[in-house]
């Protein structure tokens, strides 16, 4: 393979998975074969809500309680080996945050601006003629916005290639007749519009544009989409860069995710008392699955796993919980600054009870929706093709729905 080959799009992105699933392995995920699953004979009324109401009731009732179960094991059994796991990073454990602790790191971090949160939005319009590319990402503090930017993208695959429009048409028509092809290609292109440079974008803002001594960013810092490239090289040479820059070189950074998929950080977040911490592993292996699952050209292989290696090591990963009343959420920081970190979530995550999350992560997300967002987006666009003579011509068939 040619050291400079891009990477194929990772099997983790978008991709039908490999692996056969064995009607087994169904039957003891949902307690029944797949075969009476199939079988419609077996299948209830739609109208039949009061047993609808009475199987969710005893199926949710059934899960709590054996959660609940296992989280007095964890508890007594699994959070006081956290300390002691294999390849522990330092200050791994499990601990007890004070209210004073929480009021030390408002007053003296979130409400004087120490503290700057980046998130940002993207959103697309995909026609034949022309897809429109928006991407917005906005910095803010206790004390204000601290800034926007935003990038508009603009593909259109009928361009003045050649200087003959014949030749040009007939172009756009082959790549066009590839239907499958072209549609993969411009999947990827999207993702790569989309996601990846948004992603890139919100934590070069943190390293670069950022002046507080503590940045919040939302998500895994180090995503699927930028360890991988999502097929551009360039991407994955810039993304680790600023990587570097921010984990290795600021250091003082929380990231939090919404919407964990590890289900092992999750079920040990499950098992804390409100304002307790764990502090459980680095990020390297999780780096490394994702590495070992994309192909890459060799050149960009070594200096991936290098990376990985390096800035993997320094990346922590834990989980808190804010209140009683939220579910737990996972967060990353540098080893050298955990303790603090896992601190500044829970004093922020505290603002708001009901949710456990990072207000300042949300506030940051409201005023990029506000700025940027879908509906914004959509009547520029709509006002664009009216202005070009084609109000309707082009739009999706669920906008022009009434």
């Amino acid at each position: 393979m040619n050291a400079d080959t891009p990477p194929q799009r990772p099997s983790s992105v978008d991709v039908a998975p490999d692996a056969f699933i064995e009607s087994q392995a169904f039957e003891s995920a949902y307690g029944e074969p797949l075969e009476q699953t199939l079988d419609l004979e077996t299948w209830g009324p739609g109208g039949d809500l009061a047993g609808l109401y009475e199987r969710l009731e005893e199926e949710v009732r059934a899960a709590v309680r054996n959660e609940w179960t296992m989280r007095r094991t964890m508890r007594t059994k699994v959070l006081p080996r956290l300390r002691t796991r294999r390849a522990a990073p330092p200050g791994a454990g499990y601990y007890q945050a004070s209210v004073s602790e929480l009021e030390r790191v408002h007053r003296a971090l979130l409400f004087n601006g120490a503290v700057e949160a980046c998130d940002g939005t993207s959103v697309m319009h995909d026609t034949l003629p022309a897809t429109i590319t928006q991407i917005g990402v906005c910095l803010v503090s206790y004390q204000g916005d601290q800034g926007s930017w935003a990038q508009r993208l603009y593909r259109r695959d009928l361009r003045n290639r050649s200087g003959d429009p014949f030749d040009d048409v007939m172009a756009v028509l082959d790549e066009r007749l590839g239907s499958v092809v072209d549609g993969e290609e411009r999947g990827q292109l999207n993702r790569l519009a989309s996601r990846g440079i948004m992603a890139y974008a919100e934590r070069a803002i943190l390293a670069y544009k950022s002046s507080a001594s503590w940045r919040i960013g939302h998500g895994n810092p180090v995503s699927v989409d930028l360890l991988t490239g999502l097929g551009s090289m360039q991407l994955l040479t810039s993304g680790m860069q600023v990587l570097w820059d921010l984990i290795v070189g600021h250091r003082k950074f929380l990231f939090v995710p919404s919407a964990p998929s590890d289900r092992f950080l999750v079920t040990i977040g499950h098992a804390l008392h409100p304002l307790e911490f764990a502090v459980v592993d680095t990020a390297k292996q999780a780096m490394l699955t994702i590495v070992n699952g994309t192909a890459y050209g060799r050149t960009h292989r070594r200096q991936v796993e290098e990376f990985c290696d390096e800035v993997g090591e320094q990346l922590v990963r834990g989980v808190y919980r804010a209140s009683s009343a939220a579910q737990p959420y996972l967060f990353y920081s540098h080893v050298d600054h955990v303790h603090e970190a896992a601190l500044l979530a829970m004093a922020d995550s505290v603002l708001q009870e009901h949710r456990g999350f990072p207000m300042l992560i949300d506030l940051a997300d409201m005023i990029c929706r506000t700025t940027f967002g879908n509906d914004i987006f959509t009547h520029a666009v709509q006002a664009a093709y009216v202005s070009a003579g084609a109000p309707y011509r082009f739009l999706p068939e669920r906008q022009t729905r009434s």
